[in-house]
């Protein structure tokens, strides 16, 4: 899908140069010299009106993060957040997410979020989806080792898709609950505004962590 941008959007984001890098292929593999430190780097891919960003970058000073979204309307309320609450771990990408591998190197990331994604539920529309196996090996390059996925979505056919293209790729899957809000994992659950939706019309949430291939190892040796 191509960025159309409108009159005045680039403008507005360039208000805001130490949040939405306009140029951030430049920091591929330096993203801890734009942050000014070598804290565990977090990105959420599709970041909406940036509630759940915001509230972890907030809540965990020493972690960086950085919110992916295309649709400018909704980015600009994400960067006002941040802005208003001061964040300096915060930045944000106004970029497609297919090209996510020209802006971050090879390990620079430590946490993946999918939070609530497109389903595209069209059956020839699978390769869009953002647990498709050709998005995985893509996170898997970019996740360092130790690094991990973490899933949230309402949509059951999605979730059960994520966790059959997960286990494709050989990611090492945990923490998987087919009801969130009434699991173990839901204290410190971090809501975005889709899903405080969701829940408040009694919808089932669903979650995994999917770590990266790597830590195959590391499981067995416990």
């Amino acid at each position: 899908m191509r960025l159309r941008k409108k009159p005045g959007v680039r403008e507005t984001m360039a208000e805001f140069p130490s949040l939405v890098p306009l140029n951030g292929e430049t920091h591929k593999g330096k993203w801890s010299a734009f942050f000014g430190n070598d804290h565990p780097l977090y990105v959420e891919l599709g970041t909406g009106k940036g509630r759940f960003i915001t509230t972890l970058a907030k809540q965990n000073p020493d972690i960086n993060y950085i919110g992916v979204e295309l649709r400018e309307e909704v980015l600009i309320s994400a960067v006002k957040k941040a802005k208003q609450q001061g964040l300096t771990n915060m930045a944000f990408l106004w970029i497609n997410i297919n090209n996510l591998e020209n802006f971050f190197d090879t390990g620079e990331v430590a946490r993946f979020y999918l939070n609530f994604s497109d389903p595209w539920p069209k059956k020839r529309h699978a390769k869009r989806r953002l647990t498709d196996s050709g998005f995985l090996v893509k996170y898997e390059q970019i996740l360092n080792p130790a690094g991990e996925v973490q899933l949230k979505t309402d949509n059951e056919s999605l979730f059960e898709y994520s966790l059959n293209q997960f286990a494709k790729e050989r990611f090492l899957l945990d923490q998987i609950t087919f009801n969130l809000h009434e699991s173990e994992y839901a204290e410190g659950n971090v809501m975005t505004e889709y899903e405080a939706k969701f829940v408040e019309k009694g919808m089932k949430i669903y979650r995994c962590v999917a770590r990266h291939p790597a830590q195959w190892g590391e499981a067995f040796k416990k």
